[in-house]
């Protein structure tokens, strides 16, 4: 029987694709199966510290962080990065375009501009609500903002369907095929940085995780195949995630 391994990821590595181009390389080296749980981070994270899963592969780092700290893992170590973007109808009603994310959503706020927000607890999600608390508009952001408490791909076609506002992280958007009259609006505010981590399980705080198989993962992801890999996914020429882990 194959060896295999749990890892509880984020929806954006899983609907970007990248799992299904990355995990058959890393079979091809180790032999040892990856059957990923995707969740908002919030909820990766949870099923973490559960000990439902060996390895831990998300981007909200203040909570990773958090997860180290209470001893879920030993450390946490970087993967990559690529950005979010917010993207609206072509038209651009609220005039949201630029590379200031904050301005932008101020001008959601002010024109009661269709929005979804993620509402679940992800990564996204709590980047979204953090750009929003450095509006001033934070407690009243328009009449036509939502929450879906949905992923990043039903937002998006949500959004699309009804020629709303919605932040994502690029990766989403790259592989994303139903847009409809949505485009890129606001990028380039180095805000919208998105930094993903990685971490192995505490076997003291759960005896059953599977610490080699998953230390094996956790090195390949972060060892120069796993990076050259993740380097080379690409989406109409567009490289999705930019490797930047550090030993």
């Amino acid at each position: 029987m194959a060896q295999s391994i749990v890892v509880a990821s984020t929806t954006s590595t899983e609907q970007s694709g990248l799992f299904s181009y990355l995990l058959p390389e890393f079979k091809k080296a180790s032999g040892i199966d990856v059957r990923v749980v995707a969740l908002g981070t919030g909820q990766a994270i949870d099923t973490a510290r559960r000990g439902d899963a060996d390895v831990l592969f998300v981007h909200d780092k203040v909570k990773e962080e958090l997860f180290v700290a209470d001893g879920f893992a030993a450390k946490r170590q970087d993967v990559m990065y690529n950005d979010f973007v917010l993207v609206g109808p072509k038209a651009d009603p609220a005039q949201a375009k630029g590379n200031d994310i904050v301005a932008a959503l101020k001008k959601l706020a002010s024109t009661n501009a269709p929005f979804i927000s993620r509402g679940d607890k992800s990564g996204t999600h709590a980047a979204e609500l953090r750009f929003w608390k450095m509006t001033d508009t934070d407690a009243n952001k328009g009449s036509g903002y939502k929450e879906c408490g949905c992923g990043m791909g039903p937002a998006l076609n949500m959004a699309s369907a009804s020629g709303a506002y919605v932040m994502t992280d690029r990766g989403t958007w790259l592989n994303f095929k139903n847009r409809a009259d949505l485009t890129v609006l606001v990028e380039g505010d180095k805000r919208l940085f998105n930094q993903y981590g990685i971490m192995l399980v505490s076997a003291a705080k759960h005896p059953q995780v599977k610490t080699a198989e998953g230390q094996k993962f956790v090195d390949w992801v972060t060892g120069p195949e796993g990076q050259a890999v993740i380097a080379s996914y690409k989406i109409g020429g567009e490289q999705l995630f930019f490797p930047n882990a550090t030993k």
